[in-house]
């Protein structure tokens, strides 16, 4: 008589459907109903998309990044294609938290998704202060963007573990919604900054924001980038993401949502297998908006594949360059 499979055994890989497979991913208190958002900067504020994508079916949107006051941004140049990815020095163009609460937070929460508040500051107390403006709406959860290179004072943060602990446990102490903080890579030791934020109450960490870099128009002797230097992002920063990613999560128990340079199942496989439990698409967004949705839709034969029922076998299974796959 065939003894009933319990329920903690992983199924026959030749018993799994891509029907069965679970994306479900638990990130510290958030829970997403699948691994794939799209990250801060790249989505708009969701509605420039609603006529491309079933918003609802994303793990999760993140909207540009909001800060305390307006911000012009910063002068053009601020985008240069290179010939792997895009250079920006946007300079967190935005509206401002007054604006975004009267008018793109209600288009938000209407969607049916859900919506990770993404917020900066120029100082400690900004970023107090846009949580407790933000506390009462009730959000899924809020990203701290500790990291972007293209504002003044703005990677502090995210570069000081002693920054950025009291900047997570000044916003942890008046908001109630999970946290991720997101991390740069333009430092020497970035599992050293993630510790400080999962100590400071952080639910998950991003890895990584954009790498430093710049563009220079050698006939003219001049950057082409108004700022001088931007932020590097997609498939020319992958590598530099997985290495952020397995260093963090073979030194810190804490959560990491993997960005950089994601654009296939390949890539998106690689992350999870590295140690990252859920990932944000960037620069993909631009030049292939249902990206995205088509990750979602590979996930669950790419898990099969390698004999789980589940993302939560597959996240942080590296081996080492040594060891011997054995075959079944």
């Amino acid at each position: 008589m065939k003894t009933p499979m319990s329920a903690s055994q992983p199924a026959p890989k030749d018993a799994l459907t891509n029907e069965s497979i679970s994306l479900q991913v638990q990130l510290g208190r958030l829970k997403l109903k699948n691994p794939v958002l799209v990250a801060s900067g790249t989505f708009g504020y969701a509605k420039e998309m609603a006529g491309l994508i079933d918003l609802p079916k994303l793990g999760g949107i993140l909207p540009k990044t909001i800060t305390h006051h307006a911000r012009p941004g910063n002068a053009p140049w601020r985008t240069v294609e290179t010939s792997a990815g895009l250079l920006n020095a946007i300079g967190l163009d935005n509206d401002g938290i007054d604006y975004f609460i009267e008018n793109h937070w209600p288009y938000l929460k209407g969607t049916g998704a859900d919506i990770i508040v993404s917020i900066a500051g120029k100082s400690h107390e900004d970023f107090i202060v846009l949580a407790e403006r933000l506390s009462p709406l009730g959000l899924f959860a809020i990203e701290l963007n500790v990291s972007c290179p293209n504002v003044s004072g703005g990677i502090d943060f995210g570069t000081d573990p002693v920054a950025c602990h009291r900047v997570v446990s000044g916003v942890r102490n008046v908001i109630d919604c999970p946290i991720i903080t997101k991390l740069t890579p333009n430092v020497t030791s970035i599992a050293e900054i993630a510790k400080a934020a999962h100590e400071a109450g952080t639910d998950a960490v991003t890895c990584i924001n954009t790498v430093l870099g710049m563009a220079i128009d050698w006939r003219r002797q001049r950057p082409l980038l108004a700022n001088t230097v931007g932020g590097l992002s997609g498939p020319a920063i992958k590598p530099i993401a997985l290495r952020c990613v397995y260093q963090v999560a073979s030194k810190v128990a804490v959560p990491i949502i993997g960005v950089g340079g994601i654009a296939t199942i390949d890539d998106a496989m690689e992350f999870f297998v590295a140690g990252a439990s859920a990932i944000q698409i960037g620069t993909a967004n631009y030049y292939d908006p249902l990206v995205s949705i088509r990750l979602i839709e590979a996930l669950p034969s790419a898990i099969r594949t390698l004999g789980a029922s589940g993302l939560s076998e597959v996240i942080g299974t590296l081996k080492s360059p040594g060891s011997v796959a054995v075959k079944k």
